[in-house]
């Protein structure tokens, strides 16, 4: 049976790509920092509905030890998702050097914490899948989410270069980068805000979780010459 790890899976698209390969009969492993309860009902939610294997574990993926740790519980990985995020809105003079590292740790080093743990197994067999979860704002860059779109075009040349790195290893790396999706995170907004968004985006509305899984799904299981993209999904918006 196929593996897959997927980070912040306990709601949004980190949720909805959990839904997809357990359908698909992978051995899910699902984790997140905080929002625990949501996990373990997810982790039941898969295992009842489609009757494949799924392990959630809690996790501070900002946490190198707490990463080390979780990989000492996985089996080597077919397929690995870094999707745990951290948004941070607000001037950069005024933010914290605390909350800098936060969003870098989380969005960025969290991906270097799992790619250096999982790609020794998957180089051993020659085989094996990497897909991090990006931002349109990676490559274009936002007002008052300086620290956010730093660390998602970090992530973006992170992706880039570790893919050169593994092709000779037959080992997949590419990024998605989704625009405005209907998740918690972004329902933090005014719904004057919202609907302005909204108005520029050619589609005319928010993306959908579901959609952002979907992509990931079909990115996963992409031909293998096809490694080292930043495969934007934002309804024409950027």
């Amino acid at each position: 049976m196929k593996t897959v790890l997927i980070t912040g899976a306990s709601r949004g698209i980190g949720a909805a790509i959990a839904r997809i390969f357990a359908e698909n009969g992978y051995h899910t492993f699902i984790t997140c920092a905080r929002s625990t309860e949501a996990l373990f009902t997810l982790q039941k939610e898969l295992t009842d509905t489609f009757g494949s294997p799924c392990t959630a574990i809690p996790c501070d993926m900002s946490d190198y030890e707490a990463v080390e740790r979780l990989f000492a519980q996985l089996p080597p990985l077919d397929v690995l998702i870094n999707n745990a995020g951290r948004a941070y809105f607000g001037l950069l003079s005024e933010m914290s050097v605390a909350d800098w590292h936060s969003v870098m740790d989380t969005n960025l080093s969290a991906c270097f914490y799992t790619c250096r743990l999982a790609i020794p197994s998957m180089v051993h067999r020659k085989s094996g899948r990497i897909l991090n979860i990006s931002s349109v704002w990676g490559q274009t860059g936002s007002s008052m989410e300086t620290a956010y779109c730093a660390s998602k075009g970090g992530l973006n040349a992170f992706t880039k270069a570790l893919a050169k790195e593994l092709a000779p290893s037959n080992i997949q790396v590419n990024a998605l980068a989704p625009g405005f999706i209907d998740t918690d995170m972004n329902r933090c907004l005014s719904d004057e805000d919202w609907n302005a968004l909204i108005t520029e985006i050619p589609a005319d509305r928010a993306g959908t979780p579901e959609e952002a899984a979907a992509l990931a799904w079909q990115v996963v299981n992409a031909p293998a010459y096809m490694t080292g993209q930043i495969i934007a999904m934002d309804g024409g918006w950027i």
